[in-house]
């Protein structure tokens, strides 16, 4: 491995990066997030992040100088591209409380099938006192989300079209926890409950009904 990491560093020449290298940095980035959402970001020295992509310390360094640097390569090549889409579906989705409930957990559905490192990293930095993202979630992930769809079920429920003993801010809370913490959590409620066949659609399907059981909005539930 070293032998091939030389090479790979002495053949790579000022200009545009070749296809190699392009393959080389995005393993290198997919190593980091790894790491990082197995122990955080903070507990990750880069010779770990090395390690797991079987490359040497040196080369990590070549490919993004340092770590505050690597991290910053995640947040706008992996996390941001990653939310991206859900802020836009949420964004196109109207003032109808049942449609935007059910964009929403739909949206988080696709985007942990797609970047299952997306919750245990969630947890760790940003929920955490201390997290390394929560700061990135505010100022560049999701600015302004939260309080569109706080707006919009206030907006619901002053038509009658909401439930009236909610709070459309607490709505926004509980969409969050009843999708990202279960995809979070489920190593350790499939263990418990001995339900390692229990998929995304059987998820979906539940968190629908019991949204629609206590707001009056939500979808039917189908998955079609």
């Amino acid at each position: 491995m070293a032998t091939s990491t030389k090479r790979a560093k002495a053949g790579r020449r000022a200009g545009r990066p070749s296809g190699d290298d392009l393959d080389l940095r995005a393993r290198l980035l997919d190593a980091a997030i790894a790491q990082f959402a197995r122990v955080g970001i903070g507990a990750t020295p880069l010779r770990a992040i090395a390690s797991e992509a079987e490359v040497t310390p040196a080369m990590l360094h070549y490919y993004f100088g340092d770590k505050p640097r690597l991290v910053q390569a995640l947040v706008e090549e992996r996390l941001l591209p990653a939310l991206a889409p859900l802020r836009v579906q949420l964004e196109q989705a109207g003032d109808d409380p049942r449609v935007l409930i059910e964009t929403f957990v739909r949206g988080i559905g696709e985007v942990v099938a797609r970047h299952p490192w997306l919750p245990p990293l969630w947890v760790r930095e940003v929920l955490c006192d201390g997290g390394a993202l929560r700061e990135v979630l505010f100022a560049q992930a999701v600015p302004g989300v939260p309080q569109l769809l706080a707006r919009r079920f206030a907006a619901a429920q002053a038509d009658g079209r909401l439930n009236a003993d909610l709070d459309p801010r607490l709505l926004v809370v509980s969409l969050v926890g009843l999708t990202l913490f279960p995809a979070a959590g489920a190593p350790i409620w499939r263990r418990a409950f001995g339900a390692e066949g229990l998929g995304p659609e059987a998820m979906l399907r539940h968190t629908l009904a019991l949204l629609d059981r206590g707001t009056g909005a939500a979808g039917s539930g189908e998955t079609a």
